[in-house]
């Protein structure tokens, strides 16, 4: 069925959230199951972690219980009609870039559809979109040149590790290298020239990883990201003692490779933006602890059950699957906007204000219920 739309050329663009905030980003999340276990998204049984004191060096190990993963039934998922009309209403609202996410999206048999449709729309309603996927590539080598042809415009790879035992243990042990590797190498040949591969860097785990994946990446197109690891959802046992700060990177870094600074992230970014001095290529760091960009945020995410999260943080989201069932593109934009306009999220800075202070908990958020990571898309 085909998502109902008008000939009105996006008369509904011109909004913005409680702090100035246009909606240009959108992350849609087409399935909630992932074939790894990463402790930092979506833990299984006992999970032990190694912490250093910030004042007096010493360390100590922390175990705890992971609660049960659950997850969605294929009838709980949105279905390609929904899908369509969530899209058609986004481009409605002026958006600009869609990425796909998970779980882990190569997961849906129905992917490469979902990105043709979504091109088609773009093509259709004249508002020009960069659709991207974020995977763990594990799956990518036979999908790979599909969904290039389909429209896809770029690809961001999750890996946190080359060291193939160290990348076996951070996945749960379901993971191979291997296999990411050849998922590579097809997108290269499939046309995805410059691929970003994000780092999610924790605490005595795989700091000792960034250096390596900075040289392995030098001299090509690619782009390694480093993120600092963020207390997203509530299963991962997230401590601050568990924060390697960009900063610390950066000097590591530039003491092996000298980089400097591009340019300030412009509004919408997250990532800061390196250059190796000897022309070798680009690095970023996205540092949501250390240096929160909040009041850049033009980012919304739909989770795979079609709820609508406006901050990564949030702990409920805002059901949109009867408005999607409807079909109706106008119907869902004007429920989006409205939830958008009431939107004054900002937990970043809240979270730095209470870790500068010492404080257990931050005023008017629940820091104990957020969604996890897996279940509204990363």
């Amino acid at each position: 069925m085909s998502a109902v739309f008008s000939d009105q050329h996006f008369s509904d663009q011109h909004f913005k959230d409680q702090l100035g905030r246009a909606l240009r980003d959108v992350r849609v999340s087409v399935m909630d199951r992932c074939n790894y276990r990463c402790g930092y998204c979506m833990p299984t049984g006992e999970q032990t972690r190694i912490v250093t004191s910030k004042d007096s060096n010493e360390t100590s190990i922390i175990k705890f219980v992971a609660p049960p993963l659950k997850f969605l039934s294929p009838s709980q998922r949105m279905g390609t009609d929904e899908l369509n009309t969530l899209i058609a209403a986004l481009l409605r609202l002026g958006m600009q870039k869609l990425r796909i996410t998970g779980g882990e999206p190569l997961m849906r048999k129905d992917l490469p559809g979902i990105i043709r449709s979504a091109r088609s729309l773009s093509v259709q309603l004249a508002q020009p979109i960069e659709i991207a996927l974020t995977t763990n590539a594990s799956l990518l080598a036979h999908q790979a040149a599909e969904l290039y042809v389909a429209g896809l415009d770029r690809l961001t790879i999750s890996l946190d590790s080359l060291d193939r035992q160290r990348f076996k243990e951070l996945n749960g042990g379901r993971g191979d290298l291997a296999e990411v590797l050849h998922g590579i190498a097809a997108a290269e040949r499939a046309g995805f020239a410059a691929i970003k591969f994000n780092c999610v860097v924790q605490k005595n785990v795989n700091e000792i990883d960034v250096l390596p994946i900075c040289e392995y990446f030098r001299h090509s197109a690619h782009v390694p990201r480093f993120i600092e690891y963020m207390d997203v959802g509530t299963c991962n046992g997230w401590q601050p003692e568990h924060v390697v700060q960009s900063s610390d990177l950066i000097a590591r870094i530039h003491a092996k490779y000298p980089i400097e600074q591009i340019q300030q992230p412009s509004m919408g970014e997250v990532a800061t933006r390196f250059r190796y001095i000897d022309g070798a290529g680009e690095i970023g760091f996205i540092s949501s602890i250390s240096n929160p960009f909040c009041r850049g945020c033009t980012r919304a995410r739909v989770a795979a059950d079609g709820k609508l999260f406006t901050c990564l943080f949030n702990a409920h989201g805002h059901d949109l699957l009867s408005l999607l069932k409807t079909h109706d593109a106008i119907l869902v934009s004007n429920a989006i906007k409205a939830i958008w306009r009431a939107r004054a999220d900002r937990y970043s800075e809240l979270r730095a204000e209470r870790l500068a202070q010492s404080t257990p908990s931050i005023p008017g958020v629940a820091t104990d219920q957020k969604a996890e990571m897996y279940h509204l898309g990363g």
